[in-house]
């Protein structure tokens, strides 16, 4: 069985073979970063206590981050690539699109600092001068500071698209503010854990009543892992590693934006679902 990493507030747990271990004083940095993660986690194992499954209830995660950054990669499913030309026609935007999709190189863009991340049953925010803000469900990889893939997880990109296609200048505002990203619940730890095959599902339910609901494949990518980290690696330093979103296959219809009190859900069978609220800007209650 593949082997999973939670962060918690008792501390970090692994997932082994279905065994859950409490390493409460391991340091989360220090683990995503060793030279070897396996023989660093079998160590952990070892000194760690034998824990029930309820250590990982949602109400007890936190997002899987210490000091890494979150960056993010745009336009890398053509599902995407079709909703962003649309989104930004009238600015004159559109061609951008097009052709980074079938450029060498990646859109890349910062996302998030540690602290504009929330976790599972956390709140991502809507932003208060956005009309039409949509989640983003993507699959996001964990690298450690030499470069190297150690797992993945569960990312949700949020984005006020009304914003982003007024002006592709406007990028930053529509994707970085406060909880602007949230992660979780776990890292699948290995470089392939995932097939080609593996679902990303994404539900948004409103007042208890499905409102949106979709689906793609990780193999919908049209750019490898290594290729996507390789361009963020270059000329760039990482002393913690980061956590990096490979972009969405999965876009609401134009006339869907999310409300206060929305409940979105992505899943990813083997790393589990990310559940979390939408909230409107930062002094509402949900």
């Amino acid at each position: 069985m593949p082997t999973r990493l939670f962060r918690t507030t008792a501390g970090a747990v692994i997932e082994q073979d279905g065994v859950y271990h409490l390493a409460a004083t391991a340091d989360w940095d220090a683990l995503l970063n060793a030279d070897d993660i396996g023989e660093a986690v079998t160590g952990v194992i070892g000194r760690a206590e034998t824990v029930a499954a309820g250590a990982v209830a949602d109400d007890r995660l936190l997002a899987p981050l210490g000091a890494q950054e979150v960056w993010a990669a745009g336009v890398t499913y053509y599902r995407s690539r079709t909703a962003r030309m649309e989104e930004s026609r009238v600015a004159g935007g559109g061609s951008f699109y097009d052709r980074v999709y079938a450029a060498e190189r990646p859109e890349l863009f910062f996302k998030a600092t540690p602290h504009r991340v929330v976790g599972p049953s956390g709140r991502v925010r809507i932003r208060t001068d956005s009309r039409w803000s949509v989640p983003e469900p993507e699959l996001a990889l964990v690298v450690n500071r030499r470069g190297t893939i150690v797992g993945c997880t569960i990312g949700n990109d949020m984005s006020a698209r009304d914003i982003e296609g007024e002006n592709p200048l406007y990028l930053p505002q529509a994707k970085v503010y406060a909880a602007c990203c949230a992660l979780g619940p776990s890292i699948l730890l290995g470089r392939g854990a995932l097939s080609p095959e593996t679902a990303i599902q994404l539900e948004i339910r409103r007042g208890g009543t499905q409102v949106f609901a979709g689906s793609t494949d990780v193999g919908m990518l049209k750019r490898t892992a290594d290729e996507l980290v390789g361009f963020l690696y270059r000329d760039n330093e990482f002393p913690q590693g980061c956590v990096l979103l490979t972009g969405t296959g999965i876009v609401p219809p134009d006339e869907f934006s999310l409300q206060h009190g929305d409940e979105i859900s992505i899943t990813v069978t083997a790393i589990g679902t990310l559940r979390t609220v939408a909230q409107l800007g930062a002094a509402q209650t949900v």
